[in-house]
C-alpha cells in the first residue's frame, strides 16, 4: 500500500511510476503487463535486471524492473503462500517518462545544426573573404597585367605586394616582361638593321653594274666634249652633240634615280599602284645583271592594286638576281602576273639547275645562304619572305623538272575603300 501511494505521488508530479508484481499477485491489481510478465519470466532464467525503452501514447518511458527474491524476513508474510529463501516471489516495476528528454535532445540538436550552420556560413564567407582579398583579387591584378602585356609597359606598383609566392611571382613576371620588352626592341633593331643591310647589299650588287652603265653615256659625253672643244666653230656639230649629251644625261639620272628609290628606307605602307609597271622598273634597274638572259614578260594585272611597292620591287629583285646568279648569268627567265577577285600572283620561273631538296626548306631562313664567302648575306629571300608576309601574303617555291626553280609571290586582293591611303 504505501508502495502504491508513493507511486500515486510521484505521477502526479510526473516524475515517474513504481509499482511491485509478480506472476502470482495477492492482489490483482499487481497483475503484471506484458513487458513485466517477460522481465519475471527472465529473472526466473537468472536474470539480475531488465533495462528497456518503451514508446507509448504519451512519448517514450524507460522501463527497469529488478527482482524481489524472498528473505528470511519475507517468510512471516508470505511462508504461507509457499515461497521459500531465494525465491523470486515478485518485482519492481519502475516507469520513468523521458519524452521530456526527447524534446530536450531535439531542442538541443535543433539548436547545435543552427549554430553548425551558422557557424558554417561565417567560417566559408570567412574563407572566401580572406581567398578573395589575399590571393584571388590579387591574382586578377597580376592577370590583367599579363593580359596588357605587352601593348602596355608592366609597373610594378599595380601588382600585387608582398612576402609571399604571389609577390614572388609578380616579381618575376615584371623581370620578365622588362626583359622580353627589352628583347623585343633588340629585335625589332636587329630586324631593321637586318633589312638596311640585304637592301643595301643588293644595292652594292646593283652598283656595280650600274657603274659600268653609267660609264658607257659618260665616255659618249666625253667624246661629244671633246669634239666640240676641237671644232668650236662647227655649230651642226654643237647643236648635235648637245642633244646626245642631254640624253645621256637623262639617262645617268635615269639610273640613279632608280637606284636611290630602291634604296630609300620607308615604312611598310599600301598604296594604289602599277604592279605590272612596278615590275618592269624593277627589271629596268637589273638591266646590266640580265644582258645576256631571254626575259619573257606575261604581265596581266590591268588594274591599279592596293599593295606595298617597295615591298614587291625588294622581293622580285632579290629573286631574280638569286636567279640569275644560280643561271650564271645566261638563261632563261619567265615573269608573269594575274590577279582574280581574291589573290595577286606573281611567278618568276628561272632555267636554272634548281633548288636541293635538303635546302628548300630553309632557303627562307635569315642568314641561310649557299654562296661563297663575300658572295651573299643569305639575307635576301628571308627579308622578301618578310616583307610580303606582312601584307597578309606568302612566297611559295618548287623545283620544275627540266626548266628550273619557280617562285610564286602571292598577295591577298585589299578593297581600297576599307582600308587607309597612305
Amino acid at each position: 500500500m504505501v508502495t502504491r501511494e508513493l507511486s500515486e505521488y510521484a505521477s502526479q508530479a510526473d516524475f515517474c511510476q513504481f509499482r511491485v508484481t509478480s506472476l502470482k499477485p495477492v492482489n490483482p491489481a499487481n497483475a503484471p503487463d506484458e513487458f513485466e510478465r517477460m522481465a519475471l519470466l527472465a529473472f526466473d532464467q537468472g536474470t539480475k535486471e531488465v533495462i528497456d525503452t518503451v514508446m507509448t501514447d504519451g512519448g517514450r518511458v524507460l522501463r527497469y524492473l529488478m527482482p524481489l527474491e524472498v528473505e528470511e524476513a519475507c517468510l512471516s508474510c508470505h511462508a504461507r503462500h509457499g515461497y521459500k529463501i531465494g525465491d523470486i516471489r515478485g518485482a519492481l516495476s519502475l516507469t520513468i517518462p523521458i519524452a521530456w528528454a526527447d524534446q530536450a535532445v531535439a531542442a538541443n540538436n535543433r539548436l547545435l545544426l543552427a549554430i553548425g550552420v551558422l557557424t558554417t556560413i561565417l567560417t566559408g564567407l570567412t574563407i572566401f573573404l580572406l581567398i578573395d582579398f589575399l590571393i584571388v583579387r590579387r591574382l586578377s591584378l597580376l592577370s590583367a597585367a599579363m593580359e596588357k602585356f605587352p601593348g602596355q609597359a608592366i609597373n610594378r606598383h599595380e601588382l600585387p605586394g608582398g612576402q609571399d609566392e604571389i609577390a614572388e611571382l609578380a616579381d618575376n613576371f615584371s623581370e620578365l616582361g622588362n626583359r622580353l620588352l627589352s628583347s623585343q626592341a633588340e629585335l625589332e633593331k636587329t630586324r631593321e638593321q637586318m633589312y638596311q643591310r640585304e637592301k643595301m647589299a643588293a644595292i652594292g650588287q646593283l652598283a656595280a653594274g650600274i657603274a659600268h652603265e653609267v660609264n658607257n653615256p659618260l665616255s659618249g659625253m666625253r667624246n661629244c666634249v671633246k669634239s666640240m672643244q676641237e671644232a668650236p666653230a662647227n655649230e651642226e656639230m654643237r647643236e648635235r652633240y648637245l642633244s646626245l649629251i642631254d640624253k645621256g644625261l637623262q639617262r645617268i639620272g635615269h639610273i640613279v634615280r632608280q637606284l636611290l628609290n630602291f634604296g630609300r628606307k620607308e615604312p611598310l605602307h599600301r598604296r594604289l599602284v602599277d604592279i605590272d609597271e612596278i615590275i618592269r622598273e624593277c627589271f629596268d634597274l637589273l638591266d646590266y645583271q640580265m644582258k645576256n638572259i631571254d626575259l619573257k614578260f606575261d604581265l596581266n594585272i590591268n588594274d591599279r592594286q592596293l599593295v606595298d611597292a617597295e615591298a614587291i620591287k625588294q622581293a622580285v629583285v632579290n629573286i631574280s638576281l638569286n636567279a640569275a646568279q644560280a643561271m650564271s648569268g645566261a638563261g632563261r627567265l619567265k615573269i608573269s602576273s594575274h590577279a582574280t577577285q581574291e589573290l595577286i600572283s606573281i611567278s618568276i620561273s628561272d632555267s636554272g639547275p634548281g633548288i636541293p631538296p635538303e635546302t628548300m626548306d630553309r632557303i627562307f631562313e635569315p642568314f641561310f645562304t649557299t654562296k661563297e664567302t663575300g658572295e651573299g648575306t643569305g639575307l635576301g629571300l628571308a627579308v622578301s619572305f618578310s616583307l610580303i608576309e606582312k601584307m597578309g601574303g606568302g612566297i611559295t617555291v618548287e623545283n620544275i623538272t627540266g626548266q628550273g626553280a619557280k617562285f610564286t609571290i602571292e598577295i591577298p586582293v585589299t578593297d581600297p575603300d576599307n582600308s587607309n591611303r597612305n
